[in-house]
C-alpha cells in the first residue's frame, strides 16, 4: 500500500547500492587509492583573447622545464585549451607523486626560483582570472597516463549535493565498466581543497562524432541506465568542456 512505499523503495534500492558508513572515516580515505599517494592539481586560467597564443607558448616552455626537472616532484598530466565551453580558457592538470609533502616541497622551491617568479609576473599580464583545486583520484579509475593522439578531451564537472560523495563513488564504481570499451576513460577525481563536493571525469575521443557514438553505445548496455537514474539526483550543477590538447601535453 502507499504507506509501505518508502520502505519498499529503500529496500529495493539497497539491492544495487553498496553501503559505506562514511562517519567512520573521511571520504578521501574511503574513495581514493590507498596504495599510492598521488595528489593532483587542476588549474583553470581564463586568458585575454588577444594573449592566448603568447600564453600557450610561455606556459609550454615553463611546464616542460618543470616536468623534466627531477628536482621538482611534480609532472604535467595534461594541458588543454577549451574548444567548447568557456572560451579562451586553458586547463592544466598536474600530478604530485608523494602527496602533500611533494606539493609543499615543490611550492617552496618555486618561491626561490627567480625565473619562475618572472614567468608568473609575465603570465599575470595575460590572464583575466584563474582558479585551482587540489584533487584525489577515485580508486576505481585508472591512473591517467600519456596517450597518443590526435584526440579531443571532455572534462565533465559535477557539483554534488553535500553528503553524497560516498553514494556517487559507490555508483560510479559500477558504472565505469560500461565506459571502458573504447578506452575513453582517462581519469576520475574529486576535490580536496577548493570548491568542495566537486567531481571531474576526464574522457578522450577521436572526434565529436566518436564521442556521440561512444556515449550512445553505453545506453545500449543493460545496467547503465540504472546508474544514471541514481546519480542524477545527487547533482546540483554539471558542466562539460570539450578541450584540445596543447602541443606539449602528455595527453594528446
Amino acid at each position: 500500500d502507499a504507506a509501505a512505499l518508502p520502505y519498499d523503495k529503500g529496500w529495493f534500492r539497497s539491492l544495487f547500492v553498496h553501503k559505506v558508513d562514511a562517519r567512520k572515516d573521511a571520504h578521501s580515505n574511503l574513495l581514493s587509492k590507498k596504495e599510492i599517494s598521488n595528489l593532483y592539481k587542476i588549474q583553470f586560467h581564463n586568458v585575454k583573447p588577444e594573449c592566448l597564443d603568447a600564453y600557450n607558448s610561455l606556459q609550454t616552455e615553463v611546464q616542460t622545464r618543470l616536468h623534466r626537472d627531477q628536482d621538482y616532484p611534480c609532472e604535467v598530466v595534461g594541458s588543454w585549451n577549451t574548444w567548447y565551453g568557456e572560451q579562451d580558457q586553458a586547463v592544466h592538470l598536474w600530478r604530485y607523486r608523494g602527496g602533500y609533502p611533494a606539493l609543499s616541497d615543490c611550492l617552496q622551491k618555486l618561491r626561490d626560483n627567480k625565473e619562475y617568479l618572472e614567468f608568473r609576473k609575465e603570465r599575470a599580464k595575460m590572464l583575466i582570472s584563474r582558479q585551482n583545486q587540489l584533487l584525489l583520484e577515485f580508486s576505481f579509475w585508472n591512473e591517467p597516463l600519456p596517450r597518443e593522439g590526435p584526440n579531443i578531451y571532455e572534462l565533465r564537472t559535477y557539483n554534488l549535493k553535500p553528503g553524497t560523495m560516498i553514494e556517487w563513488g559507490n555508483r560510479w564504481a559500477r558504472a565505469i565498466k560500461y565506459r571502458q570499451k573504447n578506452n575513453e576513460a582517462v581519469g576520475g577525481f574529486f576535490t580536496q581543497i577548493g570548491d568542495l563536493y566537486v567531481v571531474h571525469h576526464l574522457w578522450a575521443y577521436e572526434s565529436l562524432q566518436s564521442r556521440e557514438e561512444t556515449r550512445n553505445s553505453a545506453w545500449q548496455q543493460e545496467g547503465w541506465d540504472v546508474n544514471v537514474y541514481y546519480t542524477v539526483p545527487l547533482i546540483r550543477h554539471m558542466e562539460s568542456r570539450i578541450m584540445i590538447p596543447t602541443k606539449s601535453s602528455p595527453l594528446q
